[in-house]
């Protein structure tokens, strides 16, 4: 075996500089939008500080930012626009609420059909918005059944990831692939032109999520299906004998360490003051209180109060006339990317002021909380991040119509929006576009991003919201990474040493190995990255071995969509793992199987389907 010499030196620094790369990719304390800037920046100075002439001419500095204007990432933009009009507008509800009904008559075909169902959808569509639809109908329905959410959540998230492997358009890390090798010269790949050897590798894959995922994953309940403790308001009187007669307001809010939430001062039935600090308090003065029972009974103790239930101020609160929160409800919300809640804390976006709603707990993955308000107030917010909320019917009702989070369970069932068969329309036109090359699909999804804006389906808050930098910033690194590889000879290097390492490997096997190493690369580092580094070796190897370019190329592509072994491999695999409070050993138990799974069957459909190897 002989190792063929590495080019020059340009190509040796990218190398290297990719290496450096998929390192800081991979740490979860370093944001990966900053990662790739820092990666960004490098190239673009280094190239400039020490400029590079080769066959393709000379690279310049600002070649390296090409890649905001690139085909590929305005339709990953402008389809991440038009899935946020189909999230906005509630269009797959209907869909939701089918499935709810079929999961009481069959769990175990029901379980099938979502799977199937969220596989389908994903092939068109981004795969958040399916697991957003999905989520709230199979949390939803364990708490109805009393049976454990746990066995299903994960099989359902990895269904969507099934799907997106199918088309063109199903993922970004698909766009990209096919865009790179465009610009490589390889012939356009269409949008159905894989969906054969990906459907039947998919549905071996389904088998297992439906058949055997369930089986390995515990039955257990998670801290969202446990509603208590609910927050109550209650009436809190100061008496003639409490030392906070005509002391301010400040002083009973020290007194309780300011852990006391007053949201009113009554002085006589509905009559509300003034809720200033320095407010004297008078006898028979009522403080609307919110808390938990234990926190609102050491409130009147401390404060030498007498406590009332709302709508019971002559009978103080006992065990024959206990607090009530008939007109409560309990829910959970789910922080996505886009968020305004993303990146602030529950204080600073005045949660409780602007929805009128209390949150009582929250789960983030690999952690607990105590449920203490004042805490969780103050805490940061992530993606992925699921808060327990409570609050008046109506108000968690109108949760339903927010932008700013998902809302994961209600009893309350809301008609879908006015404007979603619109949003359907427009999407459904989009994918027809791409399908049938009338329009390129950045020009069909950018036309279907307007007119979401146009009829009302979304607003630009929550367009310019739906835009992910750390997406667009990824996207455009591993371009630059990408071109600065081929136009270096960095790819045709790495593409030798393939070949070289493979030795006297048949076609199919050098095809099973590449596939294999970007399964690996994706659940470590970005699969968008993986797949813009890859695409390039295996249009090399392809050229080196005399075969056809584009059986390598989709290896990358569905190597990069196996993103199903570690929770940060994809975005939505964290929402689920929020979800069902899944760990990391977990998804190594559900996800590692179905990789094998996926690489072994495509790596005999693959090659047969298109050499008949």
């Amino acid at each position: 075996m002989i190792i063929p010499a590495v080019p020059n030196t340009h190509a040796l620094a990218v190398l290297l500089l990719t290496g450096v790369a998929l390192f800081l990719f991979s740490r979860d304390k370093i944001p990966l939008e900053t990662s790739s800037l820092i990666v960004l920046v490098c190239l673009a100075v280094g190239f400039e500080v020490f400029p590079f002439a080769g066959k393709g001419g000379t690279i310049k500095a600002v070649d390296f930012f090409l890649g905001f204007g690139n085909e590929a990432l305005v339709a990953v933009c402008a389809l991440m626009i038009a899935g946020q009009g189909i999230l906005r507008t509630g269009a797959l509800d209907p869909v939701g609420r089918v499935l709810a009904k079929f999961w009481k008559i069959s769990p175990v075909l029901s379980l099938l059909l979502t799977l199937l169902l969220g596989a389908f959808i994903s092939a068109f569509i981004n795969n958040v918005p399916v697991v957003v639809l999905l989520l709230p109908v199979l949390i939803s329905v364990s708490l109805k059944t009393g049976e454990s959410a746990t066995p299903i959540l994960m099989p359902m998230g990895f269904s969507t990831l099934l799907g997106g492997m199918s088309t063109t358009i199903g993922t970004s890390t698909n766009l990209l692939v096919v865009s790179v090798a465009a610009d490589m010269g390889l012939p356009a790949i269409g949008m159905f032109d894989f969906i054969v050897p990906a459907a039947l590798a998919g549905g071996i894959g389904i088998i297992y999520l439906w058949l055997i995922a369930p089986r390995l994953l515990p039955k257990r309940d998670t801290s969202l299906s446990d509603s208590s403790p609910r927050i109550f308001t209650a009436h809190l009187e100061i008496t003639e004998e409490s030392e906070l007669n005509g002391k301010p307001l400040l002083t009973a809010l020290n007194k309780t360490d300011g852990r006391m939430n007053v949201s009113s001062l009554e002085r006589g039935e509905g009559n509300a003051i003034m809720m200033l600090p320095d407010v004297e308090l008078m006898p028979g003065d009522h403080l609307v209180v919110e808390d938990t029972p234990e926190n609102l009974k050491e409130f009147e103790r401390i404060l030498d109060g007498t406590l009332y239930p709302v709508g019971s101020e002559d009978t103080p609160v006992s065990e024959d006339n206990p607090l009530d929160d008939k007109d409560q409800q309990i829910s959970e919300i789910a922080i996505f990317q886009g968020s305004k809640l993303s990146g602030t804390t529950l204080n600073k976006y005045r949660f409780t002021d602007k929805l009128g709603l209390i949150a009582l707990a929250i789960h983030r993955s690999g952690q607990r909380f105590k449920r203490v308000e004042d805490k969780l107030s103050d805490m940061r917010l992530r993606v992925g991040d699921i808060l327990l909320v409570q609050g008046p019917r109506e108000k968690i009702a109108e949760l339903k119509r927010h932008s700013d989070f998902l809302l994961l369970d209600s009893t309350v069932d809301l008609p879908f929006s006015t404007k979603a068969p619109i949003a359907l329309t427009i999407m459904f036109g989009v994918i027809i576009l791409a399908a049938t090359k009338v329009l390129p699909i950045a020009i069909g999804a950018t036309l279907g991003a307007l007119l979401m804006i146009l009829t009302g389906c979304l607003s630009w808050r929550d367009a310019t919201r739906a835009l992910s930098a750390q997406v667009i910033l990824i996207v455009v690194t591993s371009l630059a990474l990408g071109m600065a590889m081929i136009r270096t000879g960095g790819a045709e290097y790495l593409g030798s040493v393939f070949v070289a390492v493979s030795g006297d490997a048949s076609p199919t096997m050098v095809l099973s190995g590449l596939m294999l190493m970007m399964a690996i690369f994706t659940n470590i580092i970005s699969n968008n990255a993986a797949a813009v580094i890859g695409t390039p070796i295996a249009v090399s190897i392809a050229h080196q071995m005399g075969l056809p370019p584009i059986m390598f190329v989709l290896a990358v592509l569905f190597g990069a969509n196996m993103s199903f072994a570690t929770p940060m491999a994809y975005k939505t695999n964290l929402l689920v793992m929020n979800a069902g409070e899944y760990t990391f050993l977990e998804f190594l138990k559900v996800g590692v199987p179905l990789v094998i799974i996926m690489w072994a069957a495509l790596s005999f459909f693959l090659p047969f389907y298109f050499m008949g190897m």
